[in-house]
């Protein structure tokens, strides 16, 4: 409280002593960040006036001065909370709280924390200086993203790759015009250790996908691609935790020099060009100058440190880079003269692409994001589609809930439950198939036909889909045949007589005399 009636005081006298040199208000309010009117106020105040007018600001009534004891208890408890905290408890606690914005419960706040005396407490990470490593010990490898400026006035979307020396800060990137994947960040850490000469005992990584397939509680699973690579490599491999760049500061430092320095204002002509101007800008500014903190130039450095690295021989790895297929309206692609499916909901519009990569005599599908959609049999055929009846089925329901929806449709509910559960102890893998089957039929609710299947079915032991479907068909088009035999309803029951009566027979040996005459 004090601190802050001598900061009004040193404002009042600045405006006033400002005022004397020949300033305007509106100057006045312009060079003490304030508002004119404010300004105008306090000139016209003499020095008596303006205490009077501190004097009854400070007994001036809180428009939250009734949650005063609230605030302090939870402030004296847990002293790092925040303003935006007290607000909602003041909300979760007091139903009544008036509507007044997050500004007034801060400086309400202020306010209880000044009179007080409790201080804002914020936790710090507390950092060290690291001693440096010895020479050749270690690296670290990040990936950047840069909208480049075009010749049409448009922006592209460059992707790098980047390494460090922890040690000479040497320094090297690789530019590409598409996502990284596996099989392209291998490539770049081969043009890397070319650029170096040498390979380092270490190199650090953040936890990234294109490396990265999870992480089980400290267990990194890195993918086959990346995982074959460090086999024919003779580096070890360090994983950051997540969200923690100061691990990797040296890199991430590379990774902000390359965006402002390298990249700012730049116009982007082609990878190719774009490769080869980062070539040059690394010889004679990044490596060359002089670095800030070790004051040395990472290139004499690289001198000393090239003669700890392990000797770097030029790697033939074979991979094949996956290439990226549009994917059509019904959820397939065309590769190689065949169609191969992938799962329902992979289109997503005419941009809609995947990229493919044969390995082994299988077509294994992935999307931009690297994540397996489906994986196929390679196809020696031409113009045949190939398919996955998984991608086909609808996996929105449980195999229980399906169950208990085609159980439904029947009469004795129980019954048909009982049946179900059969035909998934026979057909554990393709249960969903043969529900889905019947489900087809019995959305018709025809419920005497669907009773008379069910019955047939468990007599017979018919315990599939597609035998239940055949059944079903036919009890249905008996329900619907017309009779064909008319019913002969009698009026008058005396005709039954006359239905009894014989008709008279002529002899044959009159019919012969008469045609003999």
């Amino acid at each position: 409280m004090i601190n802050k009636y001598v900061n009004n005081w040193i404002m009042y006298l600045e405006i006033q002593n400002l005022k004397k040199l020949g300033f305007s208000n509106a100057r006045i309010a312009q060079r003490l960040v304030m508002d004119a009117r404010t300004v105008g106020k306090y000139v016209s105040m003499d020095e008596s006036q303006y205490e009077q007018f501190l004097t009854l600001a400070s007994q001036r009534s809180k428009s939250l001065e009734a949650y005063e004891t609230f605030v302090f208890k939870q402030l004296s408890l847990y002293q790092d909370t925040s303003s935006a905290q007290i607000h909602d408890w003041l909300k979760e606690n007091h139903p009544d709280f008036p509507d007044v914005t997050q500004r007034t419960v801060y400086n309400f706040v202020m306010f209880v924390r000044q009179k007080h005396n409790i201080p804002v407490v914020s936790h710090y990470r507390e950092f060290f200086p690291v001693q440096e490593l010895p020479y050749g010990e270690q690296s670290q490898v990040d990936f950047g993203q840069y909208n480049m400026q075009i010749s049409n006035s448009k922006r592209k979307k460059i992707n790098f790759f980047a390494m460090v020396l922890s040690r000479s800060r040497m320094k090297y990137v690789y530019f590409l015009d598409k996502p990284f994947t596996a099989q392209t960040v291998v490539f770049a850490h081969e043009k890397a250790f070319e650029f170096f000469d040498g390979i380092p005992q270490t190199v650090v990584y953040d936890q990234d996908r294109t490396i990265i397939v999870d992480e089980n509680i400290g267990e990194i699973i890195l993918t086959d691609t990346f995982r074959q690579y460090t086999k024919s490599r003779n580096f070890k491999l360090h994983f950051c935790r997540k969200s923690d760049p100061q691990s990797k500061g040296k890199i991430e430092n590379v990774i902000q020099y390359v965006k402002k320095n390298f990249l700012y204002n730049r116009t982007f002509l082609d990878i190719e060009t774009l490769n080869q101007q980062a070539i040059a800008w690394l010889n004679r500014t990044a490596n060359h100058l002089e670095h800030n903190y070790t004051k040395k130039s990472p290139q004499s450095e690289y001198l000393i440190e090239k003669l700890y690295l392990n000797p770097f021989a030029s790697l033939t790895v074979e991979f094949a880079e996956p290439k990226l297929y549009h994917v059509r309206k019904t959820n397939i692609i065309s590769y190689k003269s065949n169609f191969y499916t992938l799962p329902s909901g992979t289109y997503q519009g005419t941009d809609t692409q995947v990229s493919v990569i044969e390995i082994e005599g299988n077509v294994q599908i992935y999307s931009l994001n690297h994540e397996l959609l489906g994986k196929h049999q390679l196809s020696g055929q031409k113009g045949v589609t190939v398919t996955n009846t998984n991608h086909r089925r609808d996996t929105s329901m449980s195999i229980d809930q399906m169950m208990s929806q085609t159980s439904g449709y029947f009469t004795n509910v129980q019954l048909a439950l009982d049946y179900l559960s059969q035909i998934r102890t026979k057909l554990p893998r393709y249960t969903r198939d043969h529900l889905q089957l019947m489900i087809k039929l019995l959305k018709n609710n025809n419920k005497i036909t669907a009773d008379k299947t069910l019955d047939f079915c468990i007599e017979n032991n018919l315990l599939s889909g597609n035998d239940w479907t055949e059944v079903y068909n036919v009890f249905l088009l008996e329900s619907k045949k017309p009779e064909l035999v008319q019913k002969i309803v009698l009026l008058n029951k005396a005709n039954l007589i006359k239905a009894e009566e014989k008709p008279q027979k002529s002899n044959i040996e009159q019919y012969e005399k008469i045609i003999n005459q």
